[in-house]
């Protein structure tokens, strides 16, 4: 049996007024048109829901049943379609996303494009993450959520799984005895000076950039400090340090030089969703869908 939403709402409402004048008044119909919804509702169910005099409107015991069966039903309808509406008010507007690297960049541009077509009123504004900053424009609101190096170990911090991951190579200059090499060893970083990142970074993010030591404890020489990439580059270039960094750089920061050489034993860096934990809005985690699907990324289960 096939019932209208309307027929629904004017018979709990009328459950609860017990009169149909307020009852037209509440739904802004007229009282006949609140007598004919409830007319339909009686002859689809077969049997009176509600005994009327001129005096008084009253519930039959069918009446009363369907409306405690009914009422958290309609409670839980009414809530769900709130949650969607407020969901699709908040993927309105414009999000902010940050990335850190070109492959970010891209994976960026690709899920804002495919966001057009079921969030046309989201707009999309990209900005790069500076090197030397990793979180203080996501903390100060300039961005709403950004693809970033993980892991991310802030406890004001959500983050999503990871999107994508690549190896890690060493640039050096082009006349370091390691530019002729196949591939290097975490070890043999003891032998050159690391660029590091200038800023207040965390510990462990600074730790992955320009490790203090080798695996087996040899102390690694620090470098100067730089604040972006193409001033690393140009340091290494010129012979001042050498750069851990990810293989994406050959391709995407190929110049005379420096060259790139690929380790055998570095773990891959990798990249995913970074919001703030209590700012998780709806146009946040349409675009954590859109990327993920952008990706070829599998949902993390839920937890728990």
């Amino acid at each position: 049996m096939l019932t209208d939403r309307d027929e629904l709402d004017c018979f709990l409402i009328l459950a609860e007024e017990l009169h149909f004048g307020r009852t037209a008044e509440r739904m802004l119909l007229s009282r006949a048109r609140v007598s004919q919804l409830v007319q339909r509702l009686e002859r689809r169910v077969g049997a009176p829901l509600f005994l009327r005099t001129s005096r008084r409107v009253t519930l039959t015991a069918l009446g009363r049943q369907l409306r405690d069966d009914l009422e958290p039903h309609h409670r839980g309808i009414s809530a769900a379609l709130e949650r969607a509406a407020a969901t699709a008010r908040a993927a309105d507007g414009v999000l902010h996303v940050g990335f850190t690297t070109p492959p970010t960049g891209e994976l960026v541009l690709k899920a804002a494009e495919a966001l057009r077509a079921t969030h046309p009123g989201l707009a999309v504004e990209v900005c790069e993450v500076p090197l030397s900053d990793p979180y203080g424009q996501l903390r100060s609101g300039d961005f709403d959520v950004q693809v970033t190096e993980f892991p991310v170990r802030e406890a004001d911090l959500g983050e999503g799984p990871a999107l994508l991951t690549e190896a890690r190579v060493l640039a050096v200059a082009a006349g370091h005895p390691l530019a002729g090499r196949d591939s290097v060893s975490l070890e043999e970083l003891a032998g050159v000076p690391l660029l590091t990142i200038a800023g207040d970074l965390p510990p462990y993010r600074r730790e992955a950039q320009s490790p203090a030591r080798t695996p087996a404890g040899r102390p690694i020489r620090r470098g100067p400090e730089v604040t972006n990439m193409q001033e690393a580059l140009m340091l290494v270039a010129a012979g001042r340090g050498a750069l851990l960094t990810a293989a994406h750089t050959a391709t995407y920061h190929a110049r005379p030089g420096v060259s790139y050489v690929p380790f055998t034993d570095a773990e891959p860096v990798g990249y995913g969703l970074v919001w703030r934990a209590a700012d998780n809005s709806g146009a946040v985690r349409a675009f954590a869908r859109a990327a993920l699907a952008a990706a070829g990324a599998r949902p993390a289960p839920p937890a728990g």
